[in-house]
């Protein structure tokens, strides 16, 4: 049994190149893969590997400048989720474009899932769901507003255009593991607004503690490794990954005539031409081949 931790930590890092070969080489060290951004902000992620593995990784995360209150989310899978590991450097560690906006300085206030269902039922409370559309396209919480964007950074934009809509509401926001949140209610918070709320822990935590005959959650959440979605007490899901666009496949989506394994999904039939679906076919007999070796193909990095 592989541990997967999902993790994030705001602090400043004045030389986030520097971390980037140790992190690399203590994870090929322990036989933990998956994927890390660092930016001057701090760090974000998800690993996947052995229990010692992932405890030596986390180790090592604690121990960089202002990482000692680290938190991070635990689940479990039978195969690796990921590829390879990858340390990326960012500009920011989950993208907004708002230079003024200061996680660091303060955020909406946190709401543990216990307490979550209480909040969201209240009639003068707005939940709004702060990922992208394909995330919220396979599950959400029940009657949340979905801003319908296509990234992270729209939704400053979406904001201005619709916040008369919610004049006079208290404000509940939620992402998958936080992180986004934790920027967002910063962000209201600097527009002016004061009962600002969001999912501590996200939804990951929330699927994990909440048991499923009390959940006012809708479907599965999308998660950014080969899982592709996980559904309560974070066990994975139905959903697959299009090969092409990387947008999440339903059981019905992959009985659509547009469907094709590794080439299109009826999200993105409009979306490539002749030589990027060839493209996508010689990738997809690819790792058809490497799996009959019992192997992995990884592609381009």
């Amino acid at each position: 049994m592989l541990t997967i931790a999902a993790l994030y930590h705001f602090t400043r890092f004045p030389e986030p190149a520097a971390l980037r070969a140790p992190l690399l080489s203590l994870a090929a060290e322990n036989g933990v893969r998956g994927s890390l951004l660092l930016a001057p902000e701090g760090i974000n992620g998800t690993i996947a590997g052995p229990r010692d593995g992932i405890d030596a990784v986390l180790a090592q995360i604690r121990a960089l400048p202002g990482c000692a209150a680290l938190d991070h989310k635990e689940s479990y899978a039978e195969t690796m989720p990921f590829g390879r590991m990858k340390v990326r450097l960012k500009r920011e560690i989950v993208t907004m474009g708002q230079p003024d906006v200061d996680p660091t300085a303060r955020t909406g206030h946190y709401v543990a899932p216990q307490d979550w269902n209480a909040l969201i039922s209240d009639p003068d409370t707005v939940v709004i769901d702060t990922r992208n559309d394909y995330e919220v396209g396979i599950g959400t919480f029940r009657g949340a507003v979905d801003p319908a964007t296509r990234s992270f950074s729209q939704f400053p934009g979406w904001w201005q255009d619709n916040k008369d809509r919610f004049t006079g509401k208290r404000i509940a926001m939620f992402c998958t593991g936080g992180i986004r949140c934790e920027k967002s209610t910063n962000y209201l918070l600097g527009q002016g607004l004061n009962e600002v709320y969001h999912l501590k822990g996200g939804i990951l935590k929330y699927l994990e503690d909440v048991p499923a005959e009390a959940s006012l959650w809708q479907g599965e959440c999308f998660v950014f490794d080969d899982r592709v979605s996980v559904g309560h007490g974070l066990v994975p899901g139905a959903n697959s990954s299009c090969g092409a666009c990387r947008r999440p496949v339903t059981p019905e989506d992959r009985a659509h005539p547009a469907f094709e394994q590794g080439v299109s999904c009826p999200a993105c039939e409009q979306e490539y031409g002749p030589a990027d679906r060839s493209r996508f076919r010689e990738r997809q007999h690819q790792m058809s081949l490497a799996a009959q070796r019992g192997a992995r193909h990884l592609g381009a990095d």
